[in-house]
């Protein structure tokens, strides 16, 4: 495969029109994190406040996702991408015109939304690449795209220097950030990339049908018990959903009237959920249809992947929000210098997520490989916890800390390669519910992580001021949380997880050659 990655021809132009069209969609999704402080000294946000907006950066993608895995299996990658990207210039024309926090927070929702584009690229990628090569191509798709982060980090503070003009925020410098013009401006990009990839690719190669499901109100399992953990693995979106309602109405964005209502709606959208679950499996409740064996699938398999996604790509989320202003508190950087740093945790995905679906392609066992990675990342952030100010000093001192960083992101990204090397074998006709399913468990992880790395200063300091030394212990705990939930997870993917059928056959499930 890799002899002809670079052909753009066939199924590897479909692959790399694919990735970027997933790094745009990050690019468009973190363009805040590099510019937060600046925004927030800008709009005169609270602590608090800022890092709300940051949870809401990923609320909606939870929700997303889920529906975006129904419309994918249901009108194909190609159509699914396109809009999604077309959308994204909606909210950030709303975010770069915002002028209060209420703005701010409801501009973040929408542009959550794009998070779920991830999803689209899973199933796009598996229809036009056998199973034994699955592992290095969604790996290239993901790692590739997820860069989109580090670019983000890496461009957006330049970006809004080059932009710049009256109504921008004065630094002490004297310089100017138009973060408005970056953050439009990478909408804009977004959208137009939307149009061309529409026209310039297709849902599978030349002569292969597009396998849909016949219902794709929910999730189709094959047995009562798999029924039973499927409504049980539902029950978090809402619960999350529910936790960021109540944190938007600790910082005033809902009131004692809007925050009952914003609880209902979460509950619609559970009922919806179950009842499109119930609908769609209908027939498996009632006992009219009992599924053969060499149709059958276990759905224990998709909540231990869940599972990985929430310690792996929940936490890279979690991370990538807060590590700039992690880098610039820490060390006293600048944020441009912060920026850079703290865009080494996203950059290593240009080379681990590749390398985690490769290993899973050439190991012989993507189970043991999913083990041994999230085992990894749970260490890797237990060192990272050791990263406080005084204990690494100086030039020498940064650069191991950018050292450390950088061998933990290995291990996180390249675990999420493993997880979506194991997703599309599941059971093919549903990879894009299963791939949306996942995600959407990743982004459970991220608010998760997110509203407890809020709340820890809180905490630490027993409701008074947050000094800057209980600050740094927070952020020390939140890593040492980080940590211990992967080692976890490592544990039941080791005892748990199973091989699936056809890892490594030259055909998908179905295919004849």
């Amino acid at each position: 495969m890799l002899g002809n990655l670079w052909t753009f021809q066939g199924r590897y132009r479909t692959l790399h029109l694919t990735w970027f069209a997933f790094f745009l969609t990050f690019v468009v999704w973190f363009n805040l994190a590099p510019l937060a402080t600046t925004v927030k000294a800008d709009l005169g946000l609270t602590l608090g406040q800022i890092r709300t907006v940051a949870i809401c950066n990923v609320a909606l993608t939870i929700p997303a996702r889920v529906l975006i895995g129904m419309l994918l299996d249901k009108f194909g990658p190609r159509k699914t991408y396109s809009s999604l990207l077309i959308f994204s210039v909606v909210p950030c024309l709303l975010f770069a015109s915002a002028e209060t926090f209420n703005q701010l927070v409801i501009a973040r929702l929408l542009l959550s939304i794009v998070g779920a584009g991830f999803v689209i690229g899973i199933r796009m990628v598996a229809e036009w690449f056998p199973p034994k090569e699955i592992g290095l191509a969604e790996g290239i798709y993901g790692g590739w795209g997820n860069f989109g982060s580090a670019f983000s980090a890496l461009t957006m503070v330049a970006i809004a220097g080059l932009l710049s003009f009256s109504g921008g925020f004065e630094l002490p410098t004297g310089a100017v950030l138009n973060w408005r013009g970056a953050i439009a401006g990478s909408g804009l990009i977004s959208a137009l990339y939307g149009i061309f990839y529409f026209f310039n690719v297709r849902d599978t190669p030349p002569g292969k049908i597009y396998q849909r499901p016949t219902k794709t109100a929910g999730l189709e399992v094959t047995s009562m018990r798999d029924f039973w953990g499927l409504l049980g693995m539902n029950v978090p979106f809402a619960a999350i959903l529910s936790v960021l309602c109540w944190r938007l109405k600790k910082v005033g964005f809902l009131d004692e009237g809007t925050y009952p209502l914003a609880l209902f709606a979460v509950l619609i959208w559970f009922a919806f959920q179950t009842w499109g679950i119930i609908r769609t499996n209908s027939e498996l409740i009632a006992g009219t249809k009992i599924y053969p064996k060499e149709d059958r699938y276990e759905f224990k398999q998709v909540a231990i992947l869940e599972l990985t996604y929430i310690v792996n790509f929940g936490s890279e989320l979690a991370v990538v929000s807060m590590l700039p202003t992690f880098f610039e508190t820490t060390f006293d950087l600048p944020k441009a210098t912060a920026g850079i740093l703290a865009s080494s945790f996203a950059f290593v995905n240009l080379v681990a997520r590749p390398a985690g679906g490769l290993i899973s392609d050439k190991l012989g066992s993507r189970k043991n490989t999913m083990s041994f990675l999230t085992g990894g990342l749970g260490i890797g952030y237990l060192v990272m916890s050791w990263i406080k100010p005084g204990t690494f000093s100086g030039v020498s001192g940064i650069l191991v800390a950018l050292f450390i960083t950088m061998l933990a992101s290995f291990f996180v990204q390249a675990g999420e390669g493993a997880t979506f090397a194991l997703v599309p074998l599941v059971k093919r006709r549903v990879t894009g519910q299963v791939a949306g399913l996942v995600g959407a468990y990743g982004n459970v992880g991220a608010v998760t992580y997110l509203t407890i790395f809020s709340l820890l200063p809180m905490w630490m300091s027993g409701g008074g001021e947050a000094t800057a030394e209980i600050i740094a212990n927070s952020n020390s705990a939140f890593f040492q949380i980080l940590g211990i939930a992967g080692l976890i997870v490592a544990f039941m993917c080791f005892f748990f997880l199973k091989e699936p059928k056809g890892s490594f056959d030259e055909l998908h499930e179905g295919e004849i050659a």
